[in-house]
């Protein structure tokens, strides 16, 4: 009997959580956090609440009490740590009925952290091309990189993500490009092993698109990028240890046989 009370409790919160909108979570600043640096999650509330939880990886972490005439509560971290690095989601409980809301969406507190060297890059064309020619940009960093991120300069979040081949190296391909994509871009990784940690932003290169159409057969050239055939454009850091270039690579010489 005091099971079948206990469930039927369960059921009618759960059912009230759900007809509760859905509160948000926002990071701020939400980009370029590192290491030491000041971060506030806000849980914007859709309805006046009493108490609003902060998780962090699913798991209850900080609570306040909300005034009720505040529609968002803050959580500040001072001097974050890598303990701070994670997922978060927050939840809200109303001040009249004591319902609880379901969690809101998860953010990701990515931490910089300037202890990991940056990656380097290349580019392939190096000079100005024209439209519609597939462009490569390689990043690479052999002893740290788990995941490979592309950054445009003027975007906030990274445009491609990709996991290294085993000499940690990526190739990034923009097929058939405008002059949309003439801009500044950049390469991090994620540190092995720390899913939401970040190393800096490395080196820059610049691509230069004009409207003129490419040269003809210059998008069959570099057609092969990333198909992994061995015929395309790709990365050889076994040739160029200190300066990682893009073009058809020999493959390296087994001295063990």
């Amino acid at each position: 009997m005091a099971v079948a009370l206990i469930l039927g409790w369960w059921l009618v919160a759960a059912s009230r959580a759900q007809q509760l909108p859905r509160p948000s979570l926002s990071l701020h600043p939400s980009q370029g956090v590192s290491l030491g640096d000041n971060v506030t999650l806000r849980c914007h509330l859709p309805q006046l609440a009493a108490w609003v939880w902060l998780y962090r990886e699913g798991r209850w972490s900080y609570a306040k009490y909300s005034d009720k005439k505040q529609d968002t509560t803050e959580f500040s971290f001072l001097s974050t740590s890598r303990e701070h690095a994670g997922t978060y989601s927050c939840q809200y409980q109303l001040s009249e009925s004591e319902d609880i809301s379901v969690m809101s969406d998860p953010v990701e507190l990515v931490l910089t952290d300037r202890s990991f060297p940056p990656p380097h890059i290349s580019l392939h064309p190096e000079e100005r091309v024209g439209t519609g020619t597939n462009v490569t940009i390689c990043c690479w960093n052999k002893d740290y990189g788990a995941a490979f991120l592309l950054h445009k300069d003027g975007r906030s979040a990274p445009i491609q993500r990709l996991v290294p081949d085993d000499v940690g190296a990526v190739s990034f391909t923009l097929f058939g490009v405008t002059p949309a994509d003439s801009g500044t871009y950049r390469c991090s990784y994620r540190p092995r092993n720390y899913s939401f940690l970040s190393s800096p932003l490395g080196d820059i290169v610049t691509l230069e698109v004009t409207p003129t159409a490419a040269p003809p057969g210059a998008e069959l050239v570099s057609r092969g990028n990333l198909v992994g055939s061995g015929e395309g454009l790709r990365c050889c850091p076994h040739l160029w240890p200190r300066r990682l270039l893009c073009h058809r690579c020999p493959q390296p010489l087994d001295t063990e046989r």
